[in-house]
């Protein structure tokens, strides 16, 4: 298909693409705190075509502690602003503020007058959708990372999620299995979704022996030491609690001073995990590090990556765990199964399965030929498959394939495989 001088969406006024440079995308996100999507918007920006796009963030609820580095690189980031808090019933105000929220976000864009909107996360594409409607944006794109697992837990999602699929102009989601949901469950039209996988800066992952020292040495644990490590926020369906028992299995045949180390933002259960590794006698052995800005350097310092989830989309967190040269454990959730190859690169186990998790645990701490086999397998395999610049470059093909008027399956890098 050949390009055309500018593309019309649903009544929206013609954008003369090839006239306008940069062309002003919105990127809608509930914040820029540290997580694995707000990490990967906080890469994907400063890679774009400066020449061709100007990027814009939109948060809804702050700025997150990621809003300073790209403010630092040239990008604007706006907060949508605290209201102070007034009396009434919280339903009606709770309804009150959201719909605020949509009105300023259609004034934002208004404002900026994008030729795309772009919504990651729920809570962004729920409110972000409608004012993209509103604000007549030509172009409008929902990035789907997980599985709809979370539907379960928001009133009324499913209906208003279902209802705003057809106003899309493109779905994508970062893995097989989020793309085959959204076509077999959400009933969105194949020809209208696309696959963008995760993609990873592989350089900032390759460090010296020198820096595996230094993490050790800080963290006090000898350099001999075997060491574990789990990157993930402290939430339920992360399935921390099933980590920890299959540890406390595994204790016994573990080698005296193996560590596990937990880096993620506590979002409520740090307590109660803290306590469990102290009724299951691990907590001499688990270290809970927070959220770190260091964690490239602290994959350096381990041996092997462990991600116990209930569920995913396409974890980071086994991306980044690869590209540092670990063998990963994961489990068979979302697309865990795509990127970690079983056998090959690390172990897939069942979810919620504690003994097939220590069994895993074992049979890599006993064999340290097959952790360097599976580590280099899995650097390898990050470096040619999963790179950032392979990411940001299908993001490109995306934006510039539907401003020429293509749908996402006449775009061949992003095109679902059938």
């Amino acid at each position: 298909m050949g390009s055309r001088q500018g593309v019309r969406g649903r009544g929206e006024d013609v954008i003369d693409f090839q006239t306008m440079s940069p062309l002003p995308i919105i990127y809608v996100i509930g914040s820029l705190d540290v997580g694995g999507a707000e990490r990967h918007l906080a890469q994907i920006i400063p890679r774009l075509d400066r020449g061709r796009w100007k990027p814009v963030v939109c948060c809804l609820t702050e700025r997150g502690k990621l809003a300073d580095g790209l403010e630092a690189a040239g990008f604007e980031v706006i907060a949508r602003p605290v209201a102070r808090r007034s009396g009434g019933a919280s339903r009606i105000r709770s309804f009150v503020r959201l719909a605020e929220t949509v009105l300023w976000l259609c004034r934002v864009m208004r404002r900026f007058r994008p030729a795309i909107a772009h919504f990651f996360l729920p809570g962004a594409y729920i409110l972000g959708a409608p004012a993209s409607i509103l604000a007549r944006v030509p172009v409008r794109i929902m990035s789907r990372r997980s599985l709809n697992y979370y539907q379960r837990n928001i009133r009324f999602s499913p209906a208003i999620e279902g209802w705003l699929h057809p106003h899309m102009t493109a779905i994508l989601g970062n893995s097989n299995s989020v793309v085959r949901q959204l076509h077999d469950d959400e009933n969105v039209q194949a020809d209208r979704l696309g696959l963008i996988y995760n993609g990873i800066d592989f350089a900032k992952y390759q460090k010296s022996s020198m820096v595996r020292q230094g993490v050790r040495a800080s963290l006090e644990i000898d350099q001999d030491a075997l060491v574990f490590i789990m990157v993930a926020n402290l939430i339920p369906y992360k399935g921390h609690q099933d980590l920890l028992v299959a540890f406390s299995m595994a204790c016994p045949h573990l080698p005296a001073g193996w560590r596990l180390l937990v880096v993620g933002r506590d979002d409520g259960i740090g307590g109660a995990l803290r306590e469990q590794a102290t009724n299951l006698k691990i907590a001499d052995n688990v270290l809970f590090l927070d959220s770190r800005s260091d964690v490239p350097d602290l994959l350096c310092g381990a041996d092997i990556g462990v991600l116990s989830s209930h569920e995913e989309g396409f974890s980071n967190a086994v991306l980044e765990s690869m590209a540092a040269g670990l063998p990963v454990i994961a489990t068979d959730v979302g697309g865990n199964p795509e990127a970690n190859i079983n056998g090959e690169t690390g172990v897939i186990v069942p979810p919620r399965d504690p003994k097939a998790m220590s069994e895993a645990i074992l049979r890599l701490s006993v064999d340290g030929a097959l952790r360097v086999r599976m580590g280099m397998n899995a650097a390898d395999r990050a470096e040619k498959t999963f790179s950032l610049d392979a990411c940001v470059s299908r993001y490109e093909d995306l934006y510039r394939g539907l401003l020429e008027g293509k749908i996402p399956n006449d775009i061949p890098s992003i095109r679902i495989s059938k």
